[in-house]
């Protein structure tokens, strides 16, 4: 039975323990001196300033003190555990980062390897304030910290089951300069301690990739002081249950410890952690390559080929590419009375399609990823064009129509058997290699078994190996049309035409239209889109199919000449409608979230303030959002220092019901204006574009 199992059992039983002893939530205080509360936790809250200065940065540190053989836990705790949260409370405009992680420790839990801390740990962290506050004033940090500690047999979220939530606050000044608290530099000088150093200047450590461990070269050994070596990995990567291998020699040191099974994500560009060696430790980031620089053990570079090859071949049986393979078959069926030497023709330029298609893409990421353009560096992997909004959108379009065109609402030529080919009709060489190039795109939002491991290692390789792990995943993708092309006996298998090809035509657009589901789920996850775009991308989706709907039914042959011009018009309206309305957003404001106390705060000290009070299901709410705020609002806001928050009315909420209520309000869209200067706030109309809404801050804001 997995041990994870057994972990659960106490926690189980201490739930239960707690829900007995304790009659009253309101009443609970884990620090008590009860039984549970000798098994608790301390925690110290400190602050490095008792004065802040606007826009400059400042430290603040969680102190925990554990009890005797218990320990808390690493952001990768080896095998259970969780690290600490803050759960931060700050002011309007402050933000705050982690200043690292200090260096941890094995330890054990239920007989299984831990990384962790005890007995005591600091926590440090940097905050930074916005530029425009009022010297005098005060601000309240507050942070809700959990975090949990384990023993050998036992482990207990902090500050305690069924303890209500903690709230750790420091109050700070505002003045025109900060100023160190003497009392508090001991600790903030021990929590620095904690943390790792770089790496000595004459020490190199090269990451090794391979399909069952990571190794690191430490060189030269000299440079390596005598003493345990151990690697805790950030990611969960690496498998912390086993041992590690350390081995030494007069030019280097090689430790090594197998990759995690629990895991099947691609390691990406380089690794990164906290490399310890006797009682140092080191911040690692270290780039994964071949071992020996650009040599690869043929072995190796054997198992990544046939590993992209494979899975080239299963991507054919991804939903994103199989409408167009099998599309593409059929066409077989249609020349199967044809020469043989044509059939072959289809099948290599169908491949020469997908070879230089594969060459342009893999071209642009090994640019990309030497750094020769953009800035992606060493971080592009296999998809990194899918982070991009407008490559996103633009897929998720072709893919519709696609499924469209599939499913009959139009066709582009005669055919009703051939995708491709419809764009070189006459003899069908044209569209083989389009097809090649539409199998490509397709296949960049699908993964198959086999290729994960394989793109991971591949990015590994030197530029020219590199190039030829990805021609073979071309050559994978295009095998199994090229292997029917080479074989005119196969294609004698195949079913003799008739009906149900249109059947199966129409069969695969259901799984583009799945695929374009998934892609309009890809692209709203994106950063610079969001949910508030789900409105206007289906309004967009709708209208280019009514432009595919119209194009079908009006621009026929048979439609005469007028018809067919109007149609055509009528076409490109609402393709042009649809494109704009579901584009990827300019770059918009920087909402931050309402609250009462922010807005006062913000008025206080002179600031204007702009709430949009707003929920995804209000359909006028999301029209505003892509009309009102264009390049020149934007600028109004910066030129007068506007706070935009946004109250999300989504899910009830009865502060935001109370402050609608308190403008004479009584549903969304509610946007305000809130100025420092007068007491009555400015509301806007419910439906508005960026003209009135340049028109509307100008009239409050300018004399």
């Amino acid at each position: 039975m997995d041990t994870r199992r057994y972990l659960l059992l106490p926690l189980l039983a201490s739930i239960m323990a707690g829900s007995l002893r304790v009659a009253h939530a309101d009443d609970f205080n884990p620090f008590t001196d009860s039984d549970l509360a000798s098994q608790s936790s301390t925690l110290v809250f400190l602050s490095e300033v008792s004065e802040i200065a606007s826009g400059e940065p400042f430290h603040v540190l969680f102190k925990l003190t554990h009890p005797p053989n218990w320990h808390s836990y690493f952001i990768n705790p080896g095998y259970v555990g969780a690290s600490l949260t803050p759960n931060w409370n700050l002011p309007p405009g402050f933000e705050v980062e982690r200043v690292g992680w200090p260096v941890p420790h094995i330890g054990s839990t239920a007989g299984k390897k831990t990384y962790g801390y005890e007995p005591t740990v600091s926590h440090l962290f940097r905050i930074t304030p916005p530029p425009s506050l009022t010297e005098g004033a005060t601000v309240k940090v507050t942070a809700s910290p959990r975090w949990q500690i384990c023993d050998e047999s036992t482990c207990r979220p902090e500050p305690g089951i069924g303890a209500p939530e903690t709230a750790s606050s420091l109050i700070v000044k505002v003045g025109p300069s900060p100023k160190v608290l003497s009392g508090n530099a001991g600790a903030f000088s021990e929590a620095r301690a904690m943390l790792p150093s770089e790496l000595p200047s004459d020490l190199k450590i090269q990451a090794i990739e391979s399909l069952d461990t990571i190794p690191l070269i430490l060189s030269p050994a000299t440079a390596v002081p005598d003493g345990d070596i151990y690697f805790y990995d950030y990611d969960q990567l690496l498998d912390a249950q086993s041992n590690p291998v350390l081995t030494r020699n007069d030019t280097d040191v090689r430790w090594e410890l197998a990759r995690s099974k629990d895991t099947d994500q691609p390691l990406g560009s380089h690794i990164s952690g906290i490399l310890t060696i006797g009682k140092n430790g080191y911040q690692l980031d270290a780039l994964l390559g071949a071992e020996g620089g650009d040599r690869v053990s043929f072995g190796r570079l054997l198992a990544i080929l046939g590993g992209m090859f494979l899975g080239g071949m299963i991507l054919n049986l991804m939903p994103c590419v199989f409408p167009v393979i099998g599309i593409k078959i059929m066409s077989f069926v249609q020349q199967s009375g044809e020469d043989r030497r044509t059939i072959l023709l289809h099948g290599v330029i169908y491949a020469i399609g997908v070879l230089l298609s594969f060459w342009v893409l893999s071209g642009i990421l090994l640019a990309l990823r030497e750094g020769a353009i953009g800035e992606g560096g060493q971080d592009v992997t296999w998809g990194y064009q899918l982070q991009n909004p407008w490559v996103m959108w633009s897929l998720m379009l072709v893919i519709f129509a696609l499924a469209m065109n599939m499913y009959g609402v139009f066709e582009i030529g005669t055919s009703a058997t051939s995708v491709g080919s419809n764009l070189t009709h006459k003899q069908g060489a044209g569209g083989s290699f389009f097809s090649g190039v539409l199998a490509t795109i397709v296949a960049t939002p699908c993964s198959a078994p086999f290729l994960g491991v394989a793109i991971g290692l591949a990015f590994s390789l030197p530029p020219l190996l590199f190039l030829l792990a990805f021609t073979v995943m071309a050559l994978g993708l295009a095998f199994p049309y090229v292997l029917l092309s080479a074989f005119p006996g196969l294609i004698s298998r195949l079913p003799r035409p008739g009906p149900w090809m249109e059947s199966f035509k129409q069969a695969m657009a259901f799984l583009l239209f799945g695929t374009t589901g998934f892609l309009l789920w890809s692209f709203l996850s994106l950063k610079d889109v969001g949910l508030e775009r789900m409105l206007p991308i289906v309004l967009g989706l709708t209208f280019v199919g009514i432009a595919g709907w119209i194009y079908g039914r009006w621009c026929v042959v048979s439609r005469t000449k007028p018809t067919r011009l109007t149609g055509f018009i009528l076409t490109l309206v609402f393709a042009g409608l649809g494109l704009a309305c579901s584009k990827p957003p300019a770059t918009g404001l920087e909402w931050e979230v309402w609250s009462p106390e922010a807005v006062e705060k913000a008025n206080a000290s002179g600031r204007p303030v702009f709430v949009d009070f707003t929920a995804t299901w209000c359909a006028t709410c999301q029209v505003n959002k892509s009309r009102a705020y264009n390049a020149k609002v934007r600028a109004l806001f910066a030129k007068h220092d506007i706070l935009a928050l946004k109250a999300d009315y989504t899910n009830q909420d009865p502060r935001i019901a109370r402050a609608i209520a308190a403008l004479n309000r009584r549903a969304v869209p509610v946007n305000v204006l809130y100025h420092p200067e007068k007491e009555e706030p400015r509301v806007t109309k419910e439906l508005f574009g960026s003209s009135y809404m340049a028109n509307f801050l100008r009239e409050a804001l300018e004399p």
